[in-house]
Protein backbone atom coordinates (compact mmCIF):
# COMPACT_ATOMS: atom_id res chain seq x y z
CA UNK A 1 0.00 0.00 0.00
CA UNK A 2 1.36 3.39 -0.97
CA UNK A 3 1.92 6.00 1.68
CA UNK A 4 1.34 9.72 1.28
CA UNK A 5 4.89 10.40 0.07
CA UNK A 6 4.95 7.50 -2.39
CA UNK A 7 3.23 7.57 -5.73
CA UNK A 8 1.36 4.57 -7.03
CA UNK A 9 1.96 3.40 -10.60
CA UNK A 10 -0.55 4.89 -13.05
CA UNK A 11 -3.50 2.69 -13.96
CA UNK A 12 -3.78 1.66 -17.59
CA UNK A 13 -7.15 3.44 -17.89
CA UNK A 14 -5.54 6.67 -16.65
CA UNK A 15 -2.77 6.35 -19.25
CA UNK A 16 -5.32 5.79 -22.02
CA UNK A 17 -7.40 8.74 -20.80
CA UNK A 18 -4.35 11.03 -20.81
CA UNK A 19 -3.27 9.90 -24.29
CA UNK A 20 -6.77 10.38 -25.71
CA UNK A 21 -7.11 13.81 -24.09
CA UNK A 22 -3.79 14.89 -25.64
CA UNK A 23 -4.88 13.60 -29.06
CA UNK A 24 -8.24 15.38 -28.90
CA UNK A 25 -6.56 18.66 -27.95
CA UNK A 26 -4.51 18.43 -31.17
CA UNK A 27 -7.57 18.04 -33.39
CA UNK A 28 -9.15 21.23 -34.70
CA UNK A 29 -12.91 21.50 -34.34
CA UNK A 30 -14.72 20.91 -37.60
CA UNK A 31 -17.49 23.39 -38.41
CA UNK A 32 -20.16 20.68 -37.95
CA UNK A 33 -18.89 20.02 -34.39
CA UNK A 34 -19.61 23.60 -33.35
CA UNK A 35 -23.01 24.67 -32.07
CA UNK A 36 -25.26 25.97 -34.87
CA UNK A 37 -26.15 29.66 -34.75
CA UNK A 38 -29.22 30.48 -32.69
CA UNK A 39 -32.42 29.64 -34.53
CA UNK A 40 -30.64 27.72 -37.31
CA UNK A 41 -29.89 24.09 -37.89
CA UNK A 42 -31.61 20.92 -36.88
CA UNK A 43 -30.49 18.38 -34.33
CA UNK A 44 -27.96 16.01 -35.84
CA UNK A 45 -27.60 12.30 -35.25
CA UNK A 46 -23.82 12.71 -35.16
CA UNK A 47 -22.35 13.03 -31.69
CA UNK A 48 -18.73 14.12 -31.41
CA UNK A 49 -16.53 11.97 -29.23
CA UNK A 50 -15.86 13.72 -25.94
CA UNK A 51 -12.37 14.06 -24.49
CA UNK A 52 -13.69 14.01 -20.93
CA UNK A 53 -11.53 11.76 -18.72
CA UNK A 54 -14.65 10.14 -17.30
CA UNK A 55 -15.98 9.01 -20.69
CA UNK A 56 -12.82 8.32 -22.69
CA UNK A 57 -13.00 4.55 -22.16
CA UNK A 58 -16.63 4.39 -23.29
CA UNK A 59 -15.87 6.64 -26.28
CA UNK A 60 -12.92 4.46 -27.28
CA UNK A 61 -15.04 1.31 -27.04
CA UNK A 62 -17.77 3.02 -29.08
CA UNK A 63 -15.25 3.89 -31.79
CA UNK A 64 -13.92 0.33 -31.92
CA UNK A 65 -17.43 -1.15 -32.04
CA UNK A 66 -18.40 1.31 -34.80
CA UNK A 67 -15.59 -0.22 -36.86
CA UNK A 68 -16.27 -3.84 -35.88
CA UNK A 69 -20.07 -4.01 -36.24
CA UNK A 70 -20.27 -3.43 -40.02
CA UNK A 71 -17.55 -6.04 -40.50
CA UNK A 72 -19.47 -8.50 -38.32
CA UNK A 73 -22.64 -7.91 -40.32
CA UNK A 74 -20.75 -8.33 -43.61
CA UNK A 75 -19.26 -11.64 -42.41
CA UNK A 76 -22.72 -12.78 -41.41
CA UNK A 77 -24.17 -11.95 -44.85
CA UNK A 78 -21.28 -13.69 -46.61
CA UNK A 79 -21.73 -16.78 -44.44
CA UNK A 80 -25.46 -16.89 -45.26
CA UNK A 81 -24.63 -16.55 -48.94
CA UNK A 82 -22.19 -19.48 -48.75
CA UNK A 83 -24.77 -21.59 -46.93
CA UNK A 84 -27.35 -20.74 -49.63
CA UNK A 85 -24.83 -21.67 -52.34
CA UNK A 86 -24.23 -25.07 -50.70
CA UNK A 87 -20.45 -24.51 -50.53
CA UNK A 88 -20.16 -25.77 -46.93
CA UNK A 89 -20.45 -29.14 -45.27
CA UNK A 90 -22.91 -29.56 -42.41
CA UNK A 91 -20.02 -29.46 -39.93
CA UNK A 92 -18.68 -26.21 -41.43
CA UNK A 93 -22.16 -24.67 -41.32
CA UNK A 94 -22.50 -25.59 -37.63
CA UNK A 95 -19.08 -24.16 -36.76
CA UNK A 96 -19.72 -21.00 -38.74
CA UNK A 97 -23.14 -20.51 -37.15
CA UNK A 98 -21.77 -21.06 -33.64
CA UNK A 99 -18.91 -18.63 -34.27
CA UNK A 100 -21.22 -15.92 -35.62
CA UNK A 101 -23.60 -16.36 -32.69
CA UNK A 102 -20.69 -16.09 -30.25
CA UNK A 103 -19.44 -12.93 -31.98
CA UNK A 104 -22.94 -11.40 -31.84
CA UNK A 105 -23.20 -12.26 -28.13
CA UNK A 106 -19.80 -10.67 -27.42
CA UNK A 107 -20.83 -7.51 -29.26
CA UNK A 108 -24.07 -7.38 -27.26
CA UNK A 109 -22.14 -7.94 -24.01
CA UNK A 110 -19.72 -5.11 -24.78
CA UNK A 111 -22.59 -2.79 -25.69
CA UNK A 112 -24.37 -3.64 -22.44
CA UNK A 113 -21.19 -3.29 -20.38
CA UNK A 114 -20.52 0.20 -21.74
CA UNK A 115 -24.20 1.22 -21.86
CA UNK A 116 -24.29 1.48 -25.65
CA UNK A 117 -27.05 0.55 -28.05
CA UNK A 118 -26.76 -0.49 -31.67
CA UNK A 119 -28.15 2.96 -32.54
CA UNK A 120 -25.06 4.46 -30.83
CA UNK A 121 -22.93 2.53 -33.33
CA UNK A 122 -24.87 3.72 -36.38
CA UNK A 123 -23.17 6.78 -37.83
CA UNK A 124 -25.09 9.27 -39.95
CA UNK A 125 -23.15 9.55 -43.21
CA UNK A 126 -25.18 12.50 -44.46
CA UNK A 127 -26.44 12.04 -48.01
CA UNK A 128 -25.25 8.42 -48.02
CA UNK A 129 -27.60 7.51 -45.17
CA UNK A 130 -26.54 5.58 -42.11
CA UNK A 131 -23.55 3.27 -41.72
CA UNK A 132 -25.62 0.26 -40.66
CA UNK A 133 -28.76 -0.97 -42.40
CA UNK A 134 -32.07 -0.34 -40.62
CA UNK A 135 -33.01 -2.88 -37.94
CA UNK A 136 -35.80 -5.25 -38.94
Amino acid sequence: MATEGESRPPRRADEVAEAAARAFRLLPAAPRDLDPPAGKGSPSLARPISSDRDTVEQDLIRLVLILVEPLRQLMERQALHRVDQGDLTNEQEERLGATLMLLHDRMSDLCAQYELTMEDLNLDLGPLGTLLPPSD
